[in-house]
């Protein structure tokens, strides 16, 4: 009977398997190496993308600030002018409102049958004295002012008949209290003023 030693060729085959195990284990210690490196790569590339992306918007936000800034400067001027021509256009309205309540008190005036002797006028409230040759033309005073642009209400004081007796006449002696439109313009803006108070 032929004895044959298996021991070498058992051996042979384990060295094998070892040697085998040996090149898987390092082909999945170079594939995940590789793949660790491969990845770190790509996050070392995305985060310097990031880095760039961070540094054109930082560059983006002081150019933006600096066009805020100038549109707040812009916004600041366009204020300012606006309260000045506000403040101009107050000044226009005092220059021309008196010249035009003046304009109205004297067109209203019955041609050679009234004559006013007083005129005066204080933040919207205007006083006329007078003399009229009757009740009636003071009546038709009154009834004129009314009318105009300039004056919204008038109240007669007195009233009172005086003999001129040089010339045997009788004449009608008065006194108007009127409101102009600048008290009535002020009157809202007062009102205003005190409910943003409360």
């Amino acid at each position: 009977m032929i004895r044959i030693n298996l021991l070498p060729f058992r051996a042979a085959r384990k060295r094998e398997n070892i040697r085998r195990q040996i090149s898987v284990y390092i082909g999945i210690v170079t594939i995940t190496l590789l793949a660790v490196i491969y990845f770190s790569f790509q996050k070392i590339s995305q985060a310097s993308n990031l880095k760039k992306t961070e540094e054109n918007l930082k560059v983006d936000i002081v150019t933006y600030q600096r066009e805020l800034d100038e549109i707040k400067a812009l916004e600041k001027k366009i204020k300012e002018v606006n309260i000045k021509l506000d403040v101009i256009k107050e000044l226009e309205k005092g220059k021309t409102g008196p010249v035009l309540l003046l304009a109205d008190v004297a067109n209203s005036v019955p041609k050679g049958k009234l004559w006013l002797t007083s005129y005066a006028e204080n933040k919207g409230s205007l006083s006329l004295k007078g003399t009229a040759m009757d009740n009636e033309t003071v009546a038709l005073f009154m009834n004129n002012l009314e009318n105009t642009d300039q004056i919204k209400t008038v109240d007669l004081e007195s009233a009172t008949l005086r003999d001129i007796a040089q010339y045997s006449l009788k004449v009608s002696d008065f006194s108007l209290k009127c409101t102009t439109i600048a008290k009535v313009e002020t009157k809202p803006k007062t009102a205003k003023t005190a409910a943003k108070k409360k």
